[in-house]
């Protein structure tokens, strides 16, 4: 009998001591449940998810389930046994930084040195009149070499190693949600370059993001106002 998933579920991928690891629509998660959803979560982060479930989003070319799963270990362990999130991720990030220097791809990016930004660029998505590039970059490699935290997207206000004027937007995140990540980035380089703080423009983003994802009749417009034409 074929088993039948409710979403946001897709596919159990594997079955851990006391946890299960599933595939999910990410998009349905960020549209219906919580816009801030990753690329993968648990129940101590994201107290929708069960506390013996770990969400993985599905991905769209890299498979880094490996690595998402090592961090969920130690976060879901740290965080259950009273830790904060702000200090659980730094140890979950060790073990995943230590994951991915085992799977040999931080060795073959950075056997010349540290490499640039544009490395990373897979393609150009469009250049706007006032000059900003908007990149399609990979993912995998960003997490692996400039920041492991990297998701969805990012811009030069925010990340140090994204060359100037320019936005990037994560090669996993599948087609049909990169226009809202876009709008995302857009409007808080906007604000922060206005001189909106980070964690202010971010928030305004968000809500900007989650209001065009339950009424994607306003996304177009939203972006125009944003620059993208």
């Amino acid at each position: 009998m074929t088993e039948i998933h409710k979403p946001p579920y897709l596919e159990k991928i594997d079955e851990l001591p006391g946890i299960q690891v599933w595939i999910v629509d990410g998009s349905h998660v960020r549209g219906r449940i919580d816009e801030e959803f990753t690329n993968f979560g648990q129940h101590f982060r994201f107290s929708f998810i069960p506390e013996n479930e770990f969400w993985i989003d599905r991905e769209q070319v890299n498979d880094e389930r490996r690595f998402f799963i090592e961090h969920m270990l130690v976060e879901h362990r740290l965080m259950k046994a009273g830790m904060p999130y702000d200090k659980a991720i730094v140890e979950a990030d060790r073990a995943e930084r230590r994951e991915r220097r085992r799977s040999g791809i931080v060795r073959r990016l950075t056997r010349a040195g540290l490499p640039d930004g544009e490395t990373v660029h897979t393609h150009l998505w469009k250049t706007l009149e006032s000059g900003l590039n908007v990149w399609i970059v990979d993912g995998a490699k960003v997490r692996s070499v400039f920041d492991i935290d990297f998701t969805a997207g990012g811009h030069d206000h925010v990340y140090e190693f994204v060359p100037e004027n320019e936005i990037w937007i994560d090669n996993d995140i599948i087609e049909k949600e990169r226009a809202y990540v876009l709008l995302h980035e857009l409007h808080e380089r906007n604000r922060m370059a206005e001189g909106l703080p980070y964690s202010k423009a971010h928030a305004e983003s968000s809500r900007l993001e989650l209001r065009s994802r339950r009424h994607p009749d306003e996304l177009h417009d939203a972006l125009g106002a944003e620059g993208w034409s």
